[in-house]
């Protein structure tokens, strides 16, 4: 209260305002602990998901105690000890197309704390229609990224910069491609600033796209944006619209569901192409064999199958041949969830080795064959 451009009258308007934080994971829970310290009047937290162990290292307000409970509740559990004076909504229905209008709507600023395609084209276009600002963040790796959206009467919305999505294939989540934790900390951190900012008249209103690499040098980067698209079909005024929010299928637009790779890896496929976890136990117990892991290094280093031999699979798919060998060892094929092991495998057998990969990979080793076998 006593810091210059501040004061009380800032501390007022945070206390008046209203804050939506959708996704209580490793962006949402930095943004919304330094939203609830900051004293901001009303914050709603919607998240469907339950708390898992593996959130931990990086999804700060959860904890061991609460693991099960779903993550709008466990967060609001820790805010409320933070600041007991902050009214908190525990939203924990999914956003929707047919719920994300009335759900939004009640708040002053929406942050995208999530991570994948179809929610943020529905969270852009209902902050267009509900004429609020979004505070979007992104965190992969050792990289993430802050933007905010439709702000004031020129900021651009996020179909402006993405008018076509990726292909779902392409894309992956945290638990998929692994992440830091404290980058989220630090993304997420600057989330909420950025709406402190918004809210306080802090903000000079100039849209632009901060980019962070923990491994960069500069680690930040930002880079200036043009005003919005006038063809824009969510916020422009030209051309073809996007039509009700209710009745768009966001995940169709963003090129349908994205894979499930662990269904993906447990298809049977043929006795001469794919091997189960047991009968790859008993081949190991009975017979000569050699086994190819394709994993990443670092993924290797975690948990391996005795006697297994790391080969990643990009140097296995480039150079198949290097692979063939006199002996009458048996070749079987690895990797975590039985997808990059059909790859391998069927390269394999193209060089002319007689090759077999494990049906759901690593994970069905650790289901089936030896508990006490590491999942990650």
């Amino acid at each position: 209260m006593i810091l210059d451009g501040f004061g009380l009258p800032g501390q007022l308007k945070l206390q008046a305002t209203s804050v939506v934080v959708v996704g209580a994971g490793g962006l949402g829970c930095p943004a919304l602990q330094y939203l609830a310290a900051a004293g901001v009047g009303r914050i709603g937290i919607i998240d469907h998901d339950l708390v898992e162990l593996s959130n931990l290292q990086r999804q700060i307000l959860h904890n061991e105690s609460r693991l099960g409970l779903p993550k709008a509740q466990s967060a609001a559990i820790a805010l409320q000890q933070i600041n007991s004076r902050v009214q908190i909504d525990a939203i924990t229905e999914a956003l929707m197309p047919g719920n994300a209008l009335s759900l939004l709507e009640p708040y002053d600023i929406i942050l995208d704390c999530t991570d994948n395609a179809p929610t943020r084209y529905l969270l852009s276009d209902t902050a267009v229609q509900l004429h609020k600002p979004l505070v979007s963040g992104a965190a992969q790796k050792y990289e993430g990224q802050l933007c905010t959206y439709n702000l004031g009467e020129s900021g651009p919305c996020y179909r402006c910069l993405f008018p076509k999505p990726p292909a779902p294939e392409t894309t992956g989540t945290c638990e998929e491609t692994g992440i830091l934790g404290a980058v989220t900390g630090i993304i997420g951190n600057l989330q909420a600033l950025e709406a402190i900012k918004i809210i306080t008249g802090l903000h000079d209103g100039k849209p632009s796209l901060l980019i962070y690499s923990a491994l960069g040098i500069p680690p930040f980067r930002s880079i200036k944006l043009r005003n919005r698209k006038p063809t824009c079909p969510a916020c422009g005024v030209e051309g073809e619209k996007v039509g009700k929010i209710e009745d768009i299928d966001y995940v169709q637009f963003c090129g349908g569901a994205r894979p499930d790779w662990e269904t993906l890896g447990l298809v049977a496929g043929t006795t001469q192409t794919r091997i189960s976890a047991k009968d790859l136990k008993h081949a190991m117990e009975t017979e000569d064999v050699r086994i190819l892991d394709v994993r990443p290094k670092t993924e290797f280093g975690i948990c391996h199958l005795p006697t297994s031999i790391h080969v990643p699979l990009r140097e296995l798919v480039a150079h198949p041949a290097t692979f063939v060998r006199s002996d009458d060892a048996e070749t079987y094929v690895v990797c975590r969830l039985g997808n990059d092991s059909q790859i391998a495998a069927d390269a394999l057998r193209g060089a002319g080795v007689v090759a077999k990969d494990m049906v759901g990979g690593l994970r069905a080793w650790s289901r089936d064959v030896d508990p006490e076998f590491p999942i990650y």
